[in-house]
């Protein structure tokens, strides 16, 4: 994000919990299995807690897990777990407090770290741990986050750099790539593949850290995208469904809620199985008619 950050939403534009439940319950009667809360960053909300409480009540129970920066973790890991949450996502790119804040534009490395440590206390695992490396900022830390995870029992995943930054300033040529990740992992520890299986719908690329169980993750979302096998579907915080991180059209069900209609499930319903049938069959980076689009990944939801 830029420092000076971004535009906020209106609060009448974001939808209401109730809002948010209908449409997350109706998803899941049509066969939505897992419920992932993202953000922007999640934890800022009031009644996160509430949410997957109430989440957790729906039959048949999805499960649920969250991505977040881990800044307000450690007062929320133990809450959010006894509310139901089943697994968590924690963002961190570096080990180094001043490479954090130059990342971030907040001094609030050790708050990640504290949030971590209180995550262990908790029933949520496996604890996924998601660095993105930035050439020349901390793409030498590789093996030293691997060696991290490894140490502190974290499930660790390597991002590629995505065109979602607000800037609009990403180029591919200098984004650390999958092949680039894999080779430096590589020069320090033994990686073998998980299995013969393909990934599937999964994003990561697993590999074995020596002889296992421990594994590390690469998602090669550029350059060894799983676009043909994807199955998900994003709803944003103003009520807008996506078929894709890079859609750059969007299928509105805020309207719908507050339409006052009397078939508003099947109407939301239909915008859901509608929405999985215009998804493409790639992403398109790369292409000469690439466009990214105008949301960026903190308003999307990763």
């Amino acid at each position: 994000m830029p420092a000076e950050g971004l535009v906020w939403l209106q609060n009448e534009s974001i939808l209401t919990d109730d809002e948010l439940f209908r449409v997350i319950r109706i998803a899941v009667e049509h066969g939505i299995e897992r419920v992932r809360l993202t953000g922007g960053e999640p934890l800022i909300r009031p009644s996160l807690v509430e949410i997957v409480r109430e989440i957790s009540t729906l039959s048949p129970r999805p499960e649920i897990t969250l991505t977040t920066n881990g800044i307000g973790l450690a007062a929320l890991a133990e809450p959010l777990a006894s509310a139901g949450l089943n697994r968590i996502n924690v963002s961190l790119d570096t080990l180094h407090a001043e490479r954090f804040q130059k990342i971030t534009h907040r001094n609030r490395w050790h708050d990640v770290i504290a949030g971590l440590e209180a995550v262990k206390k908790t029933t949520l695992k496996p604890i996924k741990v998601n660095s993105v490396l930035l050439r020349g900022i901390n793409d030498d830390e590789a093996p030293a986050l691997l060696d991290w995870a490894l140490v502190n029992g974290y499930a660790l995943r390597f991002i590629e750099q995505m065109p979602l930054d607000p800037q609009h300033g990403w180029s591919r040529a200098e984004m650390v790539s999958a092949d680039e990740i894999y080779s430096e992992l590589l020069g320090t520890h033994n990686l073998s593949p998980v299995g013969q299986k393909s990934r599937g719908s999964s994003p990561a690329e697993e590999f074995l850290v020596g002889d296992g169980p421990e594994t590390v993750g690469i998602i090669g979302s550029v350059t060894r995208p799983f676009c043909a096998d994807c199955d998900r579907l994003r709803l944003t915080a103003d009520g807008q469904i996506l078929n894709c991180l890079f859609a750059r059209e969007e299928d509105d069900v805020r309207s719908i809620l507050r339409s006052g209609s009397a078939n508003v499930d099947a109407e939301i319903a239909a915008v859901l199985f509608g929405s999985v049938a215009k998804k493409m069959a790639g992403h398109g980076i790369g292409d000469p008619g690439f466009e990214q689009p105008d949301r960026p990944m903190s308003a999307i939801g990763g």
